[in-house]
């Protein structure tokens, strides 16, 4: 216990020195990524079907952390006029998202919806643009931090809210709806704990505690597929550690991880079976190759431009896209369960070829900055886990969405010049 107190009391006295009058952006930084990790939305509004009620209040909820996005980005603005003009592709690919309505089945609910996803990404990049690597993965293990606590103290005090009760009796979900959320957040979470204690050596020990935790209720959701991803963190962060042993071993692994990324995307267009036994689904996907289906369908009609950013799953209407994929998949689904299927749905062919470029330079970029040794250990862990969940769930432009977030802060870190480029954001000595 004396350990522990020592080890609370260490970390205070650190965050005081090296964070000295900055704190407030750390607590800003923090809160935009809790509230787009949306781990406050069943404590607050029941873990039941919402009310409309409910939702609108939901949608003002987000306001005060768009305008905190705004704040953070303000402080460092110059850094942000760097970011913008170092990322194009990103740029045009959101930019498609708002011109969409001009071609969008509803285009009042795409204009609103693309307000939500350029905060989601103002958020991005004002993160990215504020904080050296070193204090970024501070401000997001503090984030996942907060909702590993809340979820160990929910599944422990409030049984009813924190352990799932249907579906998956006993499985931990925390402070989110199901499981799979609850184990998503911990495998990023951990990657977040364990690269800040990497950065920070002076607060290791409270860091890698609160890594363990996260491992901990990984394990507790009793997600297979979160449990992959977990391992793939890991994974990551050991061929980092180990790429910046020498310039030669470096290569040496670089090339062996292009070799598995090879290998991988083989064994998914080849033998998708082996892939979805190991994330432990059926050869369906638990039904999501039937909802592709029915939007290679649908998009038939459409192929360049599709349907319009962010509107297709909510059009109930008769002769919709929703109820041509609703007619061929067999159930009502509510998004493609798919990045790919998602974006080539709203914005074509077009979009889905920007995405891929979009993609692919983020990969290039985390690779060639982790050989150069100035990227950071989380950047290159998380690429490795959003490419797998891409799959199977839609995770690119997200509006209010953390890991589409955690994305675009990643690839802005990896296209702004160095650390120590910015003086604001070196530490104190």
């Amino acid at each position: 216990m004396s350990r522990l107190t020592d080890t609370l009391a260490d970390f205070e006295a650190g965050i005081r020195e090296d964070w000295g009058d900055d704190w407030l952006s750390l607590v800003l930084g923090a809160s935009i990524l809790f509230v787009f990790s949306q781990a406050w939305l069943c404590p607050l509004f029941g873990y039941g079907e919402q009310s409309p009620a409910a939702g609108l209040i939901v949608r003002n909820f987000y306001y005060p952390f768009y305008l905190m996005s705004l704040g953070l980005a303000a402080i460092c603005w110059r850094q942000m006029f760097s970011a913008l003009w170092r990322t194009p592709l990103l740029l045009s690919l959101c930019a498609l998202c708002g011109l969409s309505f001009i071609w969008s089945i509803d285009p009042s609910g795409t204009l609103r919806r693309f307000v939500a996803l350029a905060f989601t990404v103002l958020g991005g990049y004002a993160l990215a643009a504020r904080f050296s690597w070193a204090r970024l993965t501070e401000v997001v293990a503090l984030a996942f931090a907060v909702m590993m606590l809340g979820s160990a103290l929910l599944a422990l005090c409030i049984p009813k809210m924190g352990v799932m009760q249907e579906l998956f009796p006993g499985a931990w979900r925390g402070m989110w709806l199901e499981k799979n959320n609850l184990g998503s957040c911990m495998a990023i979470g951990f990657v977040g704990a364990a690269a800040a204690a990497l950065h920070n050596p002076r607060r290791q020990m409270f860091w890698g505690i609160m890594a363990a935790g996260m491992v901990a209720l990984t394990l507790l959701s009793t997600s297979k597929t979160s449990l992959v991803c977990l391992v793939l963190g890991m994974g990551g962060i050991a061929f980092i550690w180990l790429a910046r042993r020498g310039p030669v071993l470096g290569i040496l692994l670089t090339w062996l991880a292009v070799t598995v990324l090879l290998a991988l995307s083989g064994l998914i267009l080849f033998a998708p079976d082996k892939l979805y036994l190991l994330l432990g689904k059926d050869a369906t996907l638990t039904g999501r190759t039937f909802i592709w289906d029915g939007i290679s369908r649908v998009m038939e009609d459409r192929p360049k431009l599709g349907y319009g950013y962010g509107v297709v799953w909510t059009d109930e209407g008769d002769y919709a896209p929703l109820a041509k994929i609703t007619a061929v998949a067999g159930f009502r689904a509510f998004h493609a369960h798919s990045c790919w299927f998602e974006t080539w749905l709203g914005l074509g062919f077009v979009g889905l070829g920007i995405w891929a470029m979009v993609f692919i330079e983020t990969w290039l970029k985390s690779l060639f900055r982790m050989l150069r040794g100035d990227g950071g250990y989380f950047a290159l862990p998380l690429l490795g886990i959003y490419s797998l969940s891409s799959l199977t769930e839609s995770i690119t432009l997200s509006w209010n969405d953390l890991r589409w977030s955690l994305f675009v802060m990643v690839l802005v870190k990896m296209s702004l010049p160095r650390d120590e480029d910015a003086k604001d954001f070196s530490f104190r000595r």
